[in-house]
């Protein structure tokens, strides 16, 4: 059952420096690599003959390793690939539609706004889903340097679970129920 939760009191376990990569699985490294290099337009590096790392923006990495299988992920568990502005989604929709067959690109949804931001989705040639989305200058990282939209332990204010804090009519209602 989705609820407000509190941060705990309790030192980590774990000694841990940073959240440095995840992995995604593909079915042929060179189209993959082909893919996310002409496409997306990621750094990459290959590390052996089955597995890249890429990124984007960041140093935060994902391993792509060669399984030769093809596993649809989950369209919840997506990728976010963040531009500046809803024309930059439309202009991303529209240059996916026409290489989409060139690239294996499986599907392809239509942008629309949720969660406050303009954003859609797209299914890639190896069954990973990536998200187009318009997002302020920090992106969804903010939420680590504005903590007043951070819900954390506030149980005083009743949020559906399906709204979100980067949609800025929730900002504004968290705002005035804070006041």
């Amino acid at each position: 059952m989705p609820a407000i939760t509190d941060r705990s009191t309790k030192r980590p376990v774990l000694d841990i420096l940073r959240l440095g990569h995840g992995t995604l699985e593909c079915v042929d490294i060179a189209k993959t690599r082909r893919f996310y290099e002409e496409v997306l337009g990621f750094d990459i590096v290959q590390t052996s003959p089955i597995s890249l790392l890429i990124r984007k923006g960041f140093d935060h990495t994902y391993a792509v390793v060669e399984t030769g299988r093809r596993v649809e992920q989950p369209l919840l568990n997506h990728n976010g690939l963040e531009v500046v502005g809803e024309a930059a989604v439309d202009r991303c929709y529209e240059q996916l539609m026409q290489i989409k067959d060139e690239y294996g690109i499986r599907k392809i949804q239509k942008p629309h706004k949720q969660h406050g931001n303009y954003a859609f989705y797209f299914m890639d040639l190896d069954g990973n889903w990536w998200e187009i989305v318009s997002v302020g200058p920090g992106g969804y990282a903010d939420a680590f340097r504005d903590r007043g939209y951070d819900l954390t332990g506030r149980h005083d204010i009743d949020i559906p679970k399906s709204t979100h804090v980067n949609d800025p009519e929730v900002r504004a209602r968290i705002a005035r129920e804070s006041a």
